[in-house]
């Protein structure tokens, strides 16, 4: 450009001279002077979008949030238990399995003391003989196990110990409450675009947060929530990793038609109405009642304005994938796990039955096949399970009570499928108030199988074994304790107004026993609201700084009614029947819990 500029400059200085009056020195200096400054603006003008051109291809917009929690949790009870298969116990007794003497390192018998104070030795040995029976004293797993378990022994004695029943794994119930007063996290999302062609288009976002002052990336498994998986990567604390969000080509009016295709990592978060309480345009395309889940798949899509005149219609099949079986789970070993499992399938269709910018009408229908009991993960192992399940384990790790090591978790068996439906009315008034209300059902289909938390919407009927080397009883999943098939329904309404300097905004959502979204990746501290199986209320103010940046001030109230939220793995049952004893629960189980919260966003 600048030697465009120079040849002109020359071409100019060399015009021969006309017959009428030349122009002075003075004035074809100016006159250059004017056409130079008219070529620098011309030359700004087009090295700009000319460098954007070659440089950024990509444009990117994003936003970063922080935000202060007050979280507090009312009336935390853990009481585990398992259910177990007393019948196939007392067959396995009385052939013997379980009654191998225990040796020393010199190979001699080992025997217990009978009469040992503070022990139930003798109602043992009365179980197995007593003074009829020469080795009625005999140390062997089975009465190790009996020494460890006094419950078990008289129930035993007494004929009530068959069929299926409870077996409590800690004297009884511990019941506390936990308050994290402050905790303050950091989100960051990249937003990244891209036009490929007239009808092509390259859509992403980069996700990081974190909570200050950890990026370890794994936490304690005292919850599902605590699960860090694929689905939800970029709804929990992981550290300071980007994490991919979502990921996808867009490719319309295939062939001049109203087809369109997208593949990729799928925009499945933050979907209506949930959008409202994020201060943001719709983030997904499916419901965010039913769907707020992180998975890559593809959509094949139609816009049917044109044939049935409803404005905005169109209709989309999507499918997905939730859980690869194979790669990387070790089945080159042809292990008995690995066996048992499947990929996880996810397809359905999302329906906009209406939609002109005020009001959308949005109708979603999916069906997840072939469900794991708990898809890979990683977790810090709780030191409360290996106490519970782990025994010389726990010798060991109680000498560093304050480490946990961290495991990846691979589910054991494919447990059933689930069938989920909801219909969500969006309506944004012309004086600025927005509304919404969102009905949903879910479906949960047991095949009868079931991994270590239990099966799909029931729980894991558990028979004793005898360990590797002889010396120890545990016990194993065997199935589920059946294979019903069990429905559960969720609501969820809301409303936003204007505010002085902002909006206000309400919302409610109710969940039943079995209710069982894939919101697992909603980014509540607490535990995805919309997943929970009982009542959460929460109430927001939106302070507009300017149009890229807000103040949020709020707070949430969640009072669960049956435990599970979140996970369609065990049986729910009542929270106040594990307060007072009469159910158990491997994880703990949260009463009533509430959120104060202040969050301040900017837009870029």
């Amino acid at each position: 450009m600048n030697r465009f500029i120079v040849l002109l400059l020359a071409s100019l200085l060399a015009l021969p001279t006309i017959s009428f009056a030349a122009p002075t020195i003075e004035e074809l200096q100016k006159q250059i002077a004017d056409i130079v400054e008219e070529l620098d603006d011309l030359n700004d003008r087009l090295e700009k979008p000319e460098r954007h051109s070659a440089l950024d291809r990509i444009s990117f917009s994003g936003d970063l949030r922080t935000t202060a929690d007050s979280l507090h949790y009312q009336d935390i009870t853990f009481n585990p238990g398992i259910k177990v298969d007393f019948d196939a116990f007392s067959a396995d007794m009385m052939a013997g399995t379980f009654s191998t003497q225990l040796t020393d390192a010199g190979g001699n018998g080992l025997t217990f003391l009978v009469g040992d104070p503070g022990t139930n030795s003798n109602n043992i040995y009365q179980m197995l003989g007593g003074d009829l029976n020469p080795n009625a004293n005999q140390l062997t797993p089975l009465t190790q196990m009996m020494l460890q378990n006094s419950e078990m022994v008289d129930g035993f004695m007494a004929g009530q110990l068959s069929g299926v029943m409870p077996f409590a794994l800690a004297q009884a119930a511990q019941t506390s409450d936990i308050n994290n007063d402050i905790m303050y996290t950091t989100r960051l999302r990249l937003n990244m675009k891209a036009d490929i062609a007239s009808n092509m288009n390259f859509s992403g976002r980069l996700n990081m947060y974190k909570a200050w002052g950890d990026s370890s990336g794994s936490r304690v498994f005292d919850s599902w929530d605590a699960f860090a998986m694929d689905g939800t990567s970029s709804g929990q604390p992981s550290g300071d990793t980007l994490h991919v969000e979502r990921a996808f080509f867009n490719w319309k009016d295939i062939a001049g038609s109203d087809f369109y295709f997208s593949v990729g990592r799928r925009p499945s978060t933050y979907g209506p109405p949930s959008n409202y309480r994020e201060n943001e345009l719709r983030g997904g395309t499916p419901s965010g009642h039913l769907v707020n889940f992180n998975f890559d798949g593809f959509t094949i899509g139609y816009h049917l304005s044109e044939i049935t005149g409803m404005e905005g219609q169109s209709v989309r099949f999507c499918y997905g994938q939730g859980f690869e079986s194979e790669y990387g789970n070790g089945s080159l070993f042809n292990g008995d796990i690995t066996s048992n499992l499947d990929d996880t399938h996810l397809g359905g269709f999302n329906i906009d039955v209406f939609n002109d910018g005020k009001t959308l009408v949005q109708a979603t229908l999916f069906r997840a096949q072939d469900v794991v009991d708990g898809f890979t993960g990683v977790f810090a192992f709780p030191t409360q399970f290996a106490e519970l399940f782990a025994g010389t384990l726990y010798t060991d790790m109680q000498k560093f009570s304050n480490m946990n090591f961290n495991v990846r978790y691979t589910p054991s068996t494919v447990i059933g499928n689930i069938n989920l439906i909801a219909l969500g009315l969006t309506r944004e008034e012309d004086n600025g108030i927005n509304w919404f209300a969102s009905f949903g059902m879910t479906q949960l289909e047991s095949n009868g199988e079931a991994g270590m938390f239990g099966g799909m919407g029931t729980d894991a009927v558990f028979e004793a074994q005898l360990s590797d080397d002889g010396s120890e009883i545990y016990m194993m999943p065997a199935r589920a304790e059946d294979d019903d098939t069990q429905e559960g329904y969720g609501v969820y309404v809301g409303i936003q107004v204007p505010a002085p300097m902002g909006k206000f905004g309400l919302e409610y959502n109710y969940g039943s026993k079995y209710w069982t979204p894939f919101t697992q990746a909603q980014d509540d501290l607490v535990g995805s609201k919309l997943s929970t199986r009982g009542h959460v209320g929460e109430v927001y103010y939106i302070f507009d700084i300017n149009p890229r940046a807000f103040i949020k001030i709020g707070g949430l109230y969640y009072d669960y009614e049956y435990t599970g939220s979140g996970s369609p793995v065990g049986k729910p049952v009542k929270v106040s029947d594990v307060q007072d004893g009469e159910a158990y629960s491997l994880l703990p189980v949260v009463d009533t819990a509430w959120d104060a919260y202040a969050k301040i966003t900017m837009q870029f």
